[in-house]
């Protein structure tokens, strides 16, 4: 059958791209996005893939797609729908002008709990969804492992499926109808068909359309019941087989034809989903899960086929590798090891979490019960770690939802490549063909990971190359013969994560040439003019086209002198022993920074829409260029050169990293360890190196340096808040908000108080002193000294209080010993690196008398002390640096610490307010610091702490005081935290540890908030304190 008359390529033509914009500017509401970074953002999803766009609208409602698609098929130009980004197989890249639905048409716009049915926009996130159904005992249980970010539209397309297909089935057995725009316009409903027909026809070309379709399933049933593969996982080509179910799971329970399903799986090919109507299920009342411990991996595989005739509802995977992976991230080793049972020492080799769900949960713990009673008639007795508890459950779940992203945390250049990961085979195949395909990355000189869907046959195994070398031609090796034993033991090519860019040319493999064409003819009858997300599922490349690739051969960064040391991303691993090289080894021309960029593998965890920490700017935008992901691959772009040889320093670049608050929030959440504010200092230090810096930045900047003069000059800076027209007056002149108010201006600082450094009579430093139980040195940071120095002496009530000495550190007689120390903090945030680097030089040189002695380092503001532990560690700053880090502690992880220890004694009383609302700063959050300040608080008698589950307060040091972020910053502030505190009642106390926190607390609900400090020293029984230890 002869091809479709092709689309236009604007690769070569900018003057026709332009127009293309101009005109698309004229009809859409939305955003057109044309320029090279905005189309760089785009030229990638979570596969190995990058190619350019032609542009991107990102529309404001359906009348834009609209319009959109009528502009693109006069233009002759492709059109590719998109969601999340987060496709492992570059279904969503392509040179098209992409549509982005993720923003905007993301509303349910009909919900019928008794037919148990939803209707909804794609861009949806899956989440958002199910939280939205929640209330109404109902969920859509297609539980994909990127439920966070992952749209309905973009999980139709894709015909996802989940760790609770097993029980529930794939998409395609969920959806029950879509209202899907093809590209020559016709906008038409498909669903049930027949008598069962909810909505008619709405075109003859739409009812010439389906009569084609029909004729044509009759013509090719018999060869659909010859070479269809017998698999529940199946999601290669087009489901051509709702006209001859061939799967073990039918389409339909009546046999019944649904159009809808034709369309499930398309990857955009056919059309633009405009809605979806969804089948839910009652949410089940209760879970429990056990873990199951294998010494091998082979027991672990073998023992799926008949750990499935329990009826779980999930069986899934976690391999060797992904486990001490797991456990070396802080975030998930907590969890991860609750899980495992060492036998002689030795963790196991691999863990399948079986789950059981349903209504009655006693009946679930027998299920439960037979589970370990089964795995001791398979000669694993004591092999299963029970987990009743749903709290425990959902954290062990997290961490196999980052399963892939765990993976892809691997250092070097060598990544785990998606392009056989989804081979599917019957159970009772499942442990020979794990193993063959392990001695076939063996004769390859690699390694697999393997993780996923042990129920299903499914099982995620991304083999380690690195595709800058000799990937390419390892990939069609290993996928050749993977190919050969996928059909050895009869199963599916692609049983998950569907074709794209990397499986379209295995469909006519898997297929046969006859049903090869027959897809061609339903790709030509919906979409004639072979406009939609062209070559995917059929005509299209070769999975190893070098063209295509993110890191093709060669690939390299351009030379940079850094500020920062990223040498420990500029390494190179060995995919087999695992070892890795020493830092700086890695060959990276940009000293490891272009690395550190790239290890963002564009799974879009940041764009989780719930809570959490990351990634505030995008939540509160919903842009791509604010979102963690987003500036790691202009990052990227802009290092190796694909946006020009001055990108870095662009102004383009300044406005991608503008609203990044530097709240570290992907330094913790982000499963591959992108530490987007760390770039940012390297950012904004080359270019405030090129361009300087804005009077604003400087006053801010090197606040540490003139805050002794600004104190005597209080009474004149303080009339900023006081005088008419003087608030209007600084954000004109200097950019900061006159709706905010600017910290106050104190005349005593903490540092200036009497007796500070006074030593009980007959004592010298270091000698024990009566029943002092320890020595601190209280770090006072420059916010806390010179706004609120009633914080620094509450902590040192405090801690006197407890029996600690407590030492004020001082700076040495040779570094300007008149002016207290400062950590760099603000020298960082404006890209004065070598300013911060001075300061940190005076900072170790006053502590490391202590450090010497193993005095711990205690302060209060965390942006401040938690800098000691982060960014002075790659100042170039050597051992002393290190080992501050290691003694450098928040005043409540101290008191947690003692506390623990059984050596903390605080004499505290009750407190007039009976709740304590406490913010955690980002800072704390991504040192795993909220829980010691939650323990802490909990000493107070019959306080009870509630956390607000809250991003960025928006407030973000000095972020929030200006004007050009006033808004952003409110609307962060908006999403969590300024409503609970609003909410809170009188006899709750709000508790917040960082300052800027307090002022924005203060500024967005009018109340006052207190460090942990001030409410402990407030909590101390006056008769009871002990005598101050000077």
């Amino acid at each position: 059958m002869n091809a479709p008359t092709p689309a236009r390529s604007l690769r070569a033509a900018p003057l026709e791209r332009s127009r293309l914009a101009q005109r698309l500017r004229r009809v859409v509401r939305g955003e057109v996005l044309f320029d090279a970074f905005s189309r760089g953002r785009y030229a990638t999803d979570a596969s190995i893939y990058q190619v350019d766009p032609v542009g991107v609208v990102v529309p404001a409602d359906e009348a834009d797609v609209i319009a959109a698609i009528d502009l693109a098929r006069e233009s002759r130009v492709p059109i590719l729908p998109r969601g999340g980004g987060t496709s492992q197989c570059g279904q969503t890249v392509g040179e098209a002008l992409v549509i982005d639905s993720s923003r905007n048409l993301n509303k349910v716009i009909a919900f019928d709990r008794e037919a148990m049915t939803v209707e909804v926009q794609p861009g949806i996130v899956l989440d958002a969804l199910n939280a939205w159904l929640k209330p109404h005992g109902l969920w859509f249980p297609v539980d994909v492992s990127t439920s966070a970010q992952a749209t309905l539209g973009g999980m139709a397309g894709n015909n996802s499926c989940g760790s609770r297909s097993i029980a529930y089935g794939n998409m395609v057995h969920n959806v029950l109808g879509i209202e899907a725009i093809l590209s020559d316009g016709v906008s038409e409903y498909f669903g049930p068909f027949g008598v069962n027909a909810g909505r008619a026809m709405a075109s003859g070309r739409a009812g010439e359309l389906v009569a084609r379709l029909f004729a044509l399933g009759a013509r090719e049933r018999d060869e659909i019941a010859r070479v269809w593969p017998k698999v529940l996982r199946r999601v290669g080509g087009y489901n051509l087989d709702v006209f001859n179910p061939q799967s073990e799971r039918p389409y339909t329970d009546d046999g019944s034809v649904n159009l809808a399903h034709l369309l499930v799986g398309s990857e955009g090919t056919l059309g633009y989903f405009r809605r979806l109507v969804l089948k839910l299920s009652p949410l089940p009342k209760a879970r429990v899960l056990g873990v199951v411990n294998f010494p091998t991996f082979w027991a672990a595989m073998d023992s799926a086929q008949h750990i499935v005739k329990l009826g779980p509802s999930a069986v899934e995977l976690v391999d060797r590798t992904m486990i001490e992976l797991s456990r070396a991230n802080p975030v998930f080793r907590p969890t991860i090891e609750r899980a495992l049972i060492e036998r002689e020492g030795k963790p196991p080799e691999a863990i399948l979490l079986v789950e059981f769900s349903g209504e009655d949960r006693d009946e679930l713990l027998a299920r439960l019960a037979r589970l370990v009673e089964l795995m001791g008639d398979l000669g694993l007795p004591g092999s299963v770690v029970e987990m009743p508890d749903e709290k425990a459950q959902k954290a062990l779940w997290d961490v196999r939802k980052a399963g892939l992203n765990i993976m892809m945390s691997l250092k070097g250049d060598g990544k785990p490549v998606s392009f056989i990961e989804d081979c599917a085979v019957p159970l009772e195949h499942l442990a020979e063909y794990t193993d063959r395909l392990t001695d076939v990355f063996a004769r390859h000189g690699t390694r697999g990971t393997w993780y996923a869907h042990a129920s299903v046959g499914t099982l995620h195994v991304r083999p380690i190359l690195d595709m800058r070398q000799d990937g390419a031609a390892k990939m069609r090796e290993i996928a050749d013969e993977a190919a050969e034993l996928v059909r050895h033991y009869k199963g599916a090519f692609s049983g998950e994560h569907g074709d794209g860019l990397v499986r379209t040319e295995w469909v006519g493999w898997q297929f046969g040439e006859r049903l090869t064409r027959a897809f061609e003819e339903v790709k030509d009858l919906f979409d004639p003019l072979g406009l939609m997300n062209p070559g995917k599922i059929v005509r299209g490349t070769k999975m190893d086209d070098s063209r295509l690739f993110r890191y093709p051969p060669g690939h390299a960064a351009l030379p940079l002198s850094t500020a920062l040391d990223w040498s420990a991303w500029d390494v190179t691993a060995d995919p087999v022993t695992e070892q890795v090289s020493a830092p700086g080894t890695g060959g990276d021309p940009a000293r490891g920074f272009a690395k550190a960029a790239e290890m963002c593998n564009n799974n879009g965890h940041c764009r989780k829409f719930d809570a959490g920490t990351m990634c505030p700017s995008w939540r509160v935008t919903k842009d791509e260029k604010h979102l963690t992901r987003g500036r790691a691959n202009t990052l990227r772009l802009a290092l190796s050169g694909q946006l020009g040889h001055e990108a870095l320093t662009s102004p383009a670049m300044r406005e991608t990293m503008d609203l990044c608050v530097g709240c570290k929030g992907c330094k913790r959440d982000c499963p591959t360890g992108v530490d987007m504010a760390r770039m940012k200092i390297e950012f904004q230090h080359h270019y405030t190196k090129k361009h300087g810096l804005r009077l604003k930045d400087r006053l801010i900047a090197y606040m540490p340096r003139y805050a002794a003069w600004a104190s005597r000059l209080r009474w004149l800076l303080n009339l900023r808040d006081a005088l008419p027209g003087a608030a209007r007056l600084s954000e004109k002149l200097l950019g900061f908000s006159a709706k905010r108010s600017l910290p106050r201006w104190r005349g005593d600082p903490f540092t200036a108080d009497p007796g500070l450094d006074a030593l009980p009579p007959g004592a010298a430093a270091g000698e024990a002193v009566g029943e002092a139980v320890g020595e601190v040195v209280l770090w006072a940071d420059t916010f806390d000294n010179w706004f609120e120095p009633d914080n620094l002496r509450a902590a040192r009530r405090v801690l006197q209080a407890a029996g600690y000495r407590v030492h004020v550190a001082r700076a040495a007689v040779d570094a300007d010993p008149a002016r207290p120390l400062c950590c760099g903090r603000t020298f960082l945030s404006a890209g004065l690196v070598d300013e911060a680097r001075a300061e940190a030089r005076r900072t170790l040189a006053a502590l490391a008398p202590y450090v010497e002695r193993g005095v711990p380092v205690v302060g209060l503001e965390p942006s401040c002390l938690l800098t000691m532990r982060d960014e002075f560690l790659v100042m170039g700053l050597g051992d002393a640096a290190r080992r501050l880090a290691g003694q450098a502690l928040l005043f409540e992880e101290f008191l947690a610490r003692e506390h623990a220890a059984g050596r903390l004694s605080l004499p505290l009383q009750a407190l007039p307010e009976r709740t304590a609302l406490l913010h955690g700063h980002c800072h704390q959050k991504a040192f795993d610091a909220v829980r010691p300040i939650e323990t802490v608080l909990k000493l107070v008698p019959g306080l009870e702490v509630k956390t607000v589950e809250s991003s960025c307060c928006g407030m973000a040091g000095a972020f929030g005081y200006e004007a050009e972020h006033y808004e952003v910053s409110m609307k962060m502030g908006e999403l969590s935290l300024l409503p609970a505190v609003r909410e809170a009642g009188p006899d709750t106390v709000v508790v917040a540890d960082g300052t800027s926190c307090r002022h924005q607390i203060a500024d967005g609900a009018s109340r006052d908030a207190v460090h942990v400090a001030v409410l402990l020293d407030r909590a101390l029984d006056g008769s009871g304190r002990r005598p101050a230890a000077q």
